[in-house]
């Protein structure tokens, strides 16, 4: 596909439905250049005020600059002929970490005690999310959505971090934002003050959902 710049585009074949949103639809597609799967964002800007495209495209422009083993890669952005917005990414094949938690708590051991993760799985998992959240700082973006529903899995055992919807770019490790945002379980002690928080609070995120893992549930009710 051909854009009226001459920029050339990827084109896909549409494989199946992930699922919907308020705004738009995720769609499983196959590449026709290397034939591997990728995920459609496909998002209608048409539905949404000024303020809501800015936010779109601002996750697109994030995508673009993040490029790590651990993080799902950003292939490209286009607009559709009827105005929809496309963000296309790598598919993650095995699912996301919440729903592996959800199905491990459900495993029992033969005393009926729920059955962990062992200690191997648990450091490796979470070295592969450090790991992305580190080079997401580097390059000055909180995420400030970290949670198990965000980390993607193949079925290589590669952890991807995902959905960079609300994240924020500052100007420097010592910057702060304010804007109250993100899951009430990982949500850190000054967020929830409405107090200005920075990088630190990503690093609250990160040993809640390493909590969440080892023991199969978060450790606080919201």
């Amino acid at each position: 596909m051909v854009d009226k710049g001459g920029k050339t585009y990827e084109t896909y074949k549409k494989v199946s439905t992930l699922g919907t949103g308020s705004f738009g639809v995720a769609y499983l597609v196959q590449c026709q250049s290397d034939k591997m799967m990728a995920v459609i964002k496909q998002i209608d800007i048409g539905e949404m005020n000024e303020e809501e495209r800015k936010e779109t495209l601002k996750e697109a422009k994030i995508l673009e600059v993040l490029n790590h083993p651990n993080i799902t890669r950003f292939r490209e952005v286009y607009k559709t002929k009827k105005g929809k917005l496309c963000i296309v990414m790598d598919y993650c094949d095995d699912g996301d970490l919440q729903s592996k938690i959800k199905a491990q708590a459900k495993t029992k051991s033969s005393s009926g005690r729920p059955q962990y993760f062992s200690e191997d799985q648990v450091l490796d998992w979470f070295t592969q999310i450090c790991l992305a959240i580190k080079h997401t700082h580097d390059k000055k973006i909180l995420h400030r959505d970290l949670k198990s529903q965000n980390i993607f899995m193949t079925k290589r055992g590669i952890v991807k971090l995902g959905d960079f919807g609300i994240a924020r770019v500052l100007s420097n490790t010592r910057s702060r934002a304010k804007t109250v945002v993100g899951t009430p379980y990982y949500l850190s002690p000054e967020i929830i003050r409405q107090e200005g928080y920075s990088f630190k609070s990503d690093i609250w995120s990160l040993g809640v959902l390493l909590y969440e893992i080892a023991a199969l549930q978060p450790p606080f009710n919201a």
